[in-house]
């Protein structure tokens, strides 16, 4: 019998219920800030042309208590035509995660990267509907591969990093 609990893995041998799988959960999502602009009504629904549509996004990443980690998806959404600003909007939707037994270099990682997918699709429906509430067609955004950006910014800061400092 002894034997058996020191090799099945599914049997604690920690001792006192002792838990340190890296465990991490999504408490709350909310949107933080909020702001819709349509500077040009009434007169932009008459405009015959397209807007141009720009989008930028910026992820951050605060630590609010001991294991618990806000990170937020700022999303701005600009629409601009030949007449002018058709809409703007800006978006900060914000996620608390509490993380417990995560090793040190895997939550950069998941805040970069894995948080801000698991919530973009609730931001990208709060935008659609503010955009469609405001008058205008929804703007539904493709989805985005938050790793993938995660490992070209962290290969362009090694590149920077390994790069001799300029001269002056």
């Amino acid at each position: 019998m002894a034997d058996e609990a020191d090799t099945n893995p599914y049997i604690n041998t920690q001792g006192n219920g002792a838990d340190t799988a890296p465990q991490i959960a999504l408490i709350s999502q909310y949107v933080k800030d909020l702001s819709f602009e349509n500077p040009n009504a009434p007169a932009v629904y008459q405009w015959p042309d397209q807007p141009q549509i720009d989008v930028q996004f910026n992820i951050g990443a605060d630590r609010v208590g001991e294991e618990v980690m806000e990170i937020s998806l700022k999303i701005d959404v600009k629409a601009v035509g030949p007449q002018g600003t058709a809409f703007a909007v800006d978006l900060l939707y914000a996620a608390i995660f509490g993380m417990r037994n995560v090793p040190e270099e895997q939550i950069q990682p998941f805040m970069l990267a894995e948080a801000p997918r698991l919530i973009f699709p609730f931001a990208r429906r709060v935008l659609a509907d503010a955009i469609r509430d405001g008058g205008f067609p929804p703007l539904i955004l493709d989805p985005i591969d938050f790793g993938a950006l995660y490992l070209q910014q962290a290969q362009a800061l090694e590149q920077t990093a390994g790069e001799p400092a300029g001269h002056a």
